[in-house]
């Protein structure tokens, strides 16, 4: 029987189009935990330096942040269905060009194609979702399936590249990609209802265009590029700046021009920029607790790249438990801020157990409870943070209010992860000079950067209770009138 629209019920086909655009998003947190066990091999194969093998990661990460907020306001314009299937041929495209790439230099171009896809693809999921979803009660169950994969991806991540790459080689890590976008892309087609957007009638603001992706592109680049050359270093501080200058530059052409690309009132919806800082120190502990904590448990622990992704599964597992709906009816009863700050003070916990971990600390109970605790947090925290920010967004906006909520996550967990490893680094080489073995100055490192991404949490928790106000839940019959069949008879009549 052949999967079409007219097949379903509406309502079974917008639940079915969640597993899709979920699908797609496991596909991007996937990709970036199974490279990084990935590369140890890619680097012999390839004869990768150590300073460019960062760049099989880092080619990634720049070109996907940087065009996140472009993407989300493209599929506003022409249509998040043509944006999102758009991405998914290029991420799949550029898996098997990563697959096949005889060097590094066409590993690297492949990355950042790659990261292109996953871009347009990320940018719209959450104004899918949101557009979907327009009953309280409903998108907080597709948020809560949302978060699961896009933060126990990671783990899963692990056990996928250590299988892969231990039983195959390093090629199908990306291979991998190809029959699953394929899949994804043949249902998405079928199930995503299409949607016309705004419109180009008016013309693209490609100054601002221009401008915003360069600027991102820079404060990207200036990040990843600290760990290696140092925060004063000149490389660093001159991209840094670049990128202050081109976001002034974008934010005056915005407020000048009759239809920028971002809309500055956006900035003013309740909820959306507030959610996202608070978001900003909840991911730079749950990321450096990722990091720093697989990098414990391979190097100190010896654990396998299988040993390292089970580890990590009380944590996939609380979240997987808490998106069967668990976490929708906490905030349903208690509201999003006290769920949220719960949750947050559990993940404060998790990090402040993972700082007594030593050379020999097992695994039960110390480091399970720890990441026990870090999954019942995030996953409690996560969901009320993406409602909070997207539920007063208009529906013409969700895809530049899904792009500015994906941009603020990847930047602070980029800046949180690059700021935590350079301290960790740091204190390492200062107990090393103080005469410690290896093991006990790294451990020293680690601890010292889980000490931190607790207390980046804990601010995170105050600046939550200063800016976050729970507000009741809007009526269905509010929410249904943003929906993008509503926006298209309001633009029609105009």
């Amino acid at each position: 029987m052949s999967l079409s629209l007219a097949s379903l019920t509406p309502d079974r086909r917008r639940w079915a189009s969640l597993i899709v655009v979920c699908l797609a998003q496991l596909m991007i947190v996937l990709d970036v935990t199974i490279v990084n066990v990935a590369l140890p091999s890619i680097q012999h194969d390839l004869h990768f330096s150590q300073s460019n093998l960062t760049w099989v990661v880092n080619a990634f990460l720049v070109s996907f942040g940087s065009l996140l907020l472009l993407a989300g306001r493209l599929g506003d314009l022409i249509g998040r269905r043509r944006v999102f299937l758009g991405g998914l041929v290029t991420f799949t495209a550029a898996s098997l060009l990563c697959g096949i790439a005889p060097s590094e230099g066409a590993l690297i171009a492949a990355r950042f194609l790659q990261g292109v896809g996953a871009a347009a693809q990320a940018s719209v999921i959450l104004a899918i979702i949101v557009t979907e979803f327009p009953a309280v009660a409903d998108r907080a169950r597709a948020m809560s399936a949302y978060v699961f994969v896009s933060v126990a991806g990671g783990s899963l991540g692990l056990l996928a590249g250590g299988l892969l790459t231990e039983a195959l080689s390093w090629h199908w890590v990306f291979f991998v990609n190809i029959p699953i976008g394929a899949a994804t892309f043949a249902l998405g087609y079928a199930l995503i209802r299409s949607d016309r957007g705004l419109g180009l009638g008016h013309g693209i603001d490609w100054l601002g265009s221009l401008l915003v992706t360069a600027s991102l592109m820079s404060a990207i680049y200036s990040i990843v590029g600290a760990t290696s050359h140092g925060w004063t270093s000149s490389n660093v501080l001159t991209f840094a700046g670049l990128a202050a200058l081109l976001m002034a530059a974008f934010v005056a052409v915005e407020s000048r021009i009759p239809n920028p690309i971002m809309p500055l009132r956006i900035l003013r919806v309740p909820g959306l920029v507030n959610a996202s800082l608070v978001r900003g120190f909840l991911v730079t502990g749950m990321y450096s607790t990722f990091f720093l904590g697989t990098l414990y448990l391979e190097q100190i622990r010896h654990y396998s790249a299988l040993q390292t992704g089970a580890a990590f599964l009380p944590w996939t597992l609380t979240v997987a438990v808490l998106s069967q709906g668990i976490t929708s009816r906490l905030v349903a009863r208690f509201g999003p801020l006290a769920v949220l700050a719960a949750g947050m003070a559990t993940a404060v916990g998790g990090l402040l157990l993972f700082s007594t971990v030593g050379p020999d600390t097992a695994f039960f109970p110390t480091i399970f409870f720890a990441s026990f605790a870090l999954g019942l947090g995030i996953g409690n925290a996560f969901m009320p943070l993406l409602t909070v920010a997207m539920a007063n967004v208009p529906a013409a906006d969700a895809g530049l209010g899904s792009g500015i909520t994906n941009v603020s996550q990847q930047i602070s967990g980029a800046l949180g992860l690059a700021v935590l490893s350079t301290l960790a680094a740091n204190h390492t080489k200062t107990l090393l000079a103080q005469g410690d073995d290896r093991a006990g100055s790294l451990i020293g490192g680690y601890q010292l950067a889980f000490l931190i991404g607790a207390a980046a949490i804990s601010a995170g928790i105050a600046l939550a209770f200063a800016l976050l106000r729970t507000r009741k839940p809007q009526p269905v019959t509010e929410l249904a009138a943003e929906t993008p069949a509503t926006l298209e008879m309001e633009q029609q009549a105009a």
